[in-house]
């Protein structure tokens, strides 16, 4: 590879340090799609012989056959997939494969490669998000009434219903596929034909080959081209939100699932036993997805910490680019699939939900409220009146719509009996209508606008 310029080869120290294959062989399919919008283009452009263009088109699809059919080969003396699949192009057609590489650099050609491989992980993304969102607005649908304690604090605060809750992780999902989204647009410029750094003095048209890959123009700086991993950085950033919202949702299930809250049963399909105790059903797969969040985390770190102060323009440190991105991807599929898994098969024990709602005076906000609205009670003097009406409750052990008028009223005389309307569970949550509130019917348009969104109907 390295014609005259060394006398001696590298040391196996070198050759193993400098060889990319066994990571970025991933990259085979876009490689061999942009090689051939490459080729295609030199065609048009009078550069490289019409028979040569044919010859390495075909030459290409056969190599692309090989791979599909037995994997790429890993030969560290070619160091990374370009030149794999370029030594083994020349070996099927002979010395036409070497005009392949006119008016290109491995700079732009891994540019390029990585980009459409990260595009299509974003498209991956959003498809498996679009799924999940489909679960939850589901599963909302079916539990727009069942009521369940809703936490601030992991303390009862107010009863919320469980579609309200699912509906939750619906807009964290929608802000995770703008996010991809986001990083797709920026992504879609083509860096092919920016070569090492500088250009080219071939007359190439890249708006011909960014056109061919799918992309919406190429860049317009060579040296940001080649050197640019922002959207790699975009890519690792927006996973790693959606990686933090899959963890909260994998803790609800957790806590969920766990006998002193007894609020769900996880599917078997997505739960491990214990080698030693016959009664545990794990939670495995929503721990994993809890603890697949973190090392998302850590990608995204190692890349930023990798482009930190490179100068223009490519540098070898940009080799360890893949690696992260790579990892990052293949755990963020995981976690997706599974936690849409989850939310489509779990069983809501709704009954628990509504007798834990009724437990922790989760209606003392509508009894501070109904002094406001009925009494004309200034709110802070009407907390004070409920936190009374609790504590005494407390006492007794029971629902704050289990005590006597009486005894109410023996505490502020302004209370009367129109209050126990305002006290059940079910008054609670239809009292909040507003706008994104938990009311059902405020939950019950949220799903009719989600499916709307998301084509189902």
């Amino acid at each position: 590879m390295w014609g005259g310029r060394f006398a001696a080869g590298p040391s196996a120290i070198m050759r193993e340090i400098n060889a990319s294959i066994p990571f970025d062989k991933a990259l085979w399919r876009q490689d061999i799609a942009a090689s051939k919008a490459h080729v295609a283009m030199l065609g048009a452009q009078g550069i490289v012989a019409a028979e040569d263009v044919k010859a390495i088109l075909d030459g290409l699809d056969r190599v692309a056959a090989e791979y599909e059919a037995s994997g790429v080969p890993e030969n560290w003396d070619l160091e990374d997939i370009h030149m794999t699949t370029e030594s083994r192009l020349a070996e099927l057609i002979g010395p036409a494969a070497g005009r392949l590489h006119t008016a290109r650099s491995r700079n732009d050609q891994v540019a390029t490669d990585f980009r459409l491989w990260v595009r299509d992980a974003i498209d991956q993304a959003d498809a498996g998000l679009e799924a999940l969102q489909k679960a939850l607005v589901a599963r909302a649908g079916e539990h727009a009434d069942s009521i369940m304690p809703g936490f601030t604090h992991l303390q009862t605060a107010q009863p919320v219903t469980l579609g309200h809750h699912l509906m939750a992780y619906y807009e964290m999902a929608a802000r995770d596929r703008s996010r991809f989204a986001d990083a797709r647009l920026r992504l879609n410029r083509c860096p092919l034909g920016s070569a090492a750094l500088a250009g080219t003095g071939f007359p190439i048209d890249r708006f011909m080959t960014a056109q061919a890959l799918g992309f919406d123009a190429p860049t317009a700086n060579s040296l940001d081209a080649v050197s640019d991993r922002d959207f790699a950085l975009d890519y690792l950033m927006a996973a790693a939100q959606c990686a933090l919202h899959l963890s909260r949702l994998a803790e609800e299930f957790i806590i969920w699932a766990s006998q002193p809250f007894g609020f769900a049963a996880l599917p078997d399909s997505l739960s491990t036993g214990s080698s030693i105790m016959p009664q545990k059903k794990n939670p495995d797969a929503a721990e994993l997805v809890r603890g697949h969040a973190g090392r998302v985390i850590g990608c995204l770190t190692a890349l930023m910490v990798t482009m930190k102060g490179l100068p223009l323009a490519y540098s070898k440190d940009m080799q360890d680019d893949k690696p992260p991105v790579f990892e990052a991807a293949g755990l963020l599929a995981l976690s997706i699939a599974a936690m849409t898994g989850m939310v489509a098969e779990t069983t809501f024990r709704t009954e628990r939900m509504r007798a834990a709602a009724e437990l922790g005076y989760a209606t003392a906000t509508d009894l501070a409220d109904w002094l406001v609205r009925q009494a004309n009670i200034p709110f802070r003097e009407a907390h004070h009146i409920t936190g009374a009406a609790v504590k005494l409750a407390e006492s007794r052990g029971v629902a704050l719509d289990k005590l006597p008028l009486a005894d109410l009223q023996a505490i502020d005389a302004r209370i009367d009996e129109r209050v126990y309307a305002a006290l059940s569970v079910e008054a609670s949550v239809a009292a909040r209508a507003s706008h994104g509130g938990t009311a059902p019917d405020e939950v019950r348009k949220r799903v009719a606008e989600a499916r709307r969104a998301l084509g189902l109907e």
